[in-house]
């Protein structure tokens, strides 16, 4: 993929696409997130919009839902929604394949006495649309393969219904522009969206991010992000399969359906710092490549560098190999001290000497299990009419995870403006079971000049 292929030959949004961010400047000095607290306003937690974390909903109106994508990541989230609060059901299922359909349906009944009838359930690539066409309907949740989230949304949104949606949110720049015109329908039309970026939804990271934003570190010089871990799964191709059935069964190791890990894990730790920081960086460079991985087409291992206006960095790093380091974490470098933080419980702040500064109280405030609290956040903003609409954080977190990508695919530094202009598209434009001539199993994309082709 050469350099140009990223510009569209009109700039459909340009450089003038706000963030999307709440603004991070304060009323007294106008600096940045971590601003001198001796200089700055001290923000309380409702000022910067930390949820509630209630241990459950609130009852009040029945609420039916509707799952979209019967798989294993499906399956979890219908039944996260279902032990949000009282007066709580799944009434439809919409997948491609009825073994999904049929495994989902069966844990529903047995764990949770919730039946779906089989009126409810549909199978094809317009499933969704059938369930969204049901009036009684009051929730989606959208756990399809990334690649079909953006028009699932938008179909969602236009339907009028509230909305959970997984992360990421798009595998292409095309995808993430449908996402982001999607999201300001639904903030006009009052829906709420709760997305699947669960480091949000946690109540230790909430608090370091209000400590950080009063000060606490000081101004933000630099971050880190990294998923570093062992292989992820994979599947084999079987005779029966299609090329489609296959990359569908397949999909995360697949990157027209699921972008590469550093979307699809990363993206966790890239929204954090994205949040942390409140900006957007200004270009990318990246590495990466295929060393070990035994399916699909996707990299196993990226190191991203991304700048930042005043010469900021991140460095953002992503591994799925077994047998090395791991590290699930993110860094906030301020000129006072250090945010550790990570999902392990150990989230603590430390000054340059090594002391610590912060550290949140586990013992006092136990957090959660974050995939039930957003699901709890689902129905409390709902019942409670507080609106929440998470839709283009993660947007923005996925193009920032994008824009990493494709600098390691090509070899090539890709701005900011670049990326959000680009007219590139992963994937086929007709969907049915079949052969897929477009792609090409274990070809992952390679950076630079071919040392073979002319001069």
């Amino acid at each position: 993929m050469k350099r140009r292929s990223f510009i569209s030959s009109s700039l459909i949004l340009g450089t003038s696409l706000p963030l999307g961010l709440a603004t991070i400047t304060t009323s007294c000095s106008g600096k940045s997130a971590g601003a001198d607290a001796s200089a700055a306003k001290q923000f309380t937690p409702e000022e910067l919009g930390m949820f509630s974390f209630v241990d459950i909903a609130p009852d009040g109106k029945p609420l039916k839902a509707a799952l979209i994508g019967n798989g294993d990541r499906g399956t979890g989230a219908a039944c996260q929604f279902l032990e949000a609060g009282p007066n709580l059901s799944i009434i439809a299922l919409a997948d491609i394949f009825k073994d999904r359909q049929d495994a989902c349906r069966k844990v529903l009944k047995e764990k949770y006495n919730n039946d779906v009838p089989d009126e409810n359930c549909f199978l094809g690539f317009d499933a969704y649309k059938k369930v969204l066409a049901m009036p009684e309907i009051d929730v989606v949740l959208l756990c399809t393969p990334t690649h079909f989230r953006p028009e699932q949304f938008k179909a969602a949104v236009e339907a009028k219904k509230h909305i959970f949606m997984e992360k990421p949110c798009a595998v292409d720049p095309s995808g993430i522009r449908t996402v982001i015109a999607a999201a300001k329908v639904a903030e006009n039309a009052g829906l709420t969206v709760i997305t699947g970026n669960q480091r949000r939804h946690r109540r230790d990271y909430w608090e370091a991010y209000v400590n950080v934003r009063n000060g606490m570190i000081g101004d933000i010089i630099s971050t880190t992000a990294h998923w570093d871990q062992g292989a992820w799964w994979n599947k084999k191709k079987r005779p029966e399969w299609s090329d489609m059935e296959y990359c569908i069964r397949n999909w995360f190791n697949i990157k027209w359906l699921s972008g590469d890990h550093l979307l699809d894990q990363a993206v966790h730790n890239i929204d954090i710092v994205t949040w942390f920081m409140g900006e957007r960086p200004q270009s990318a460079t990246g590495f990466g490549g295929r060393v070990r991985r035994l399916t699909g087409d996707i990299y196993d291992n990226f190191a991203c560098d991304y700048t930042y206006a005043g010469n900021k960095r991140m460095l953002c790093t992503a591994r799925q190999i077994d047998g090395c380091e791991g590290n699930v974490s993110e860094r906030i470098l301020g000129t006072k001290g250090v945010a550790l933080l990570s999902d392990n419980n150990t989230i603590h702040f430390e000054d340059y000497a090594g002391n610590t500064i912060w550290q949140y109280d586990y013992e006092a405030k136990p957090v959660k299990n974050p995939y039930n609290q957003e699901h709890i956040h689902l129905v409390e903003s709902i019942r409670l009419n507080k609106k929440i609409n998470q839709a283009l954080d993660l947007a923005y977190s996925t193009q920032v995870a994008i824009l990493g990508r494709e600098a390691a695919y090509t070899g090539n530094r890709i701005t900011w403006d670049e990326i959000m202009a680009s007219n590139l598209r992963y994937g086929p434009t007709e969907y049915k079971l079949g052969p897929l001539p477009d792609y090409h199993e274990g070809e992952a994309p390679k950076p630079g000049k071919d040392p073979a082709a002319p001069m």
